[in-house]
């Protein structure tokens, strides 16, 4: 592993996620639940006044592998604009 992807977005759109990491079978770590403010996806605090929460999810693969996620995270972002979606991409230092 040489980069860690780390993804977060609106969990109305788990399933479309979900279909892209399956794609190529990726192992990740999620963390659900997440509150946060988006610039255009407004705020998720899992309340009444403000519903919804996020997701998180960390995906360590190779340098490849990685442009081939965060392309389709483009095209999905672009696809569904407003529901909340970023994806970021982080040099692996040191792995055991």
């Amino acid at each position: 592993m040489e980069k860690m992807v780390m993804i977060i977005y609106n969990e109305a759109i788990e399933d479309e996620i979900m279909e892209i990491l399956e794609d190529k079978n990726y192992s990740y770590t999620k963390i659900a639940g997440i509150f946060g403010k988006g610039r255009s996806s407004g705020m998720h605090l899992g309340d009444d006044i403000w519903p919804g929460r996020n997701n998180i999810l960390f995906v360590g693969c190779t340098t490849e592998e990685s442009k081939n996620l965060i392309s389709k995270i483009k095209l999905l972002r672009k696809k569904l604009a407003k529901e909340g979606l970023k994806a970021f991409t982080f040099k692996i230092e040191d792995f055991t």
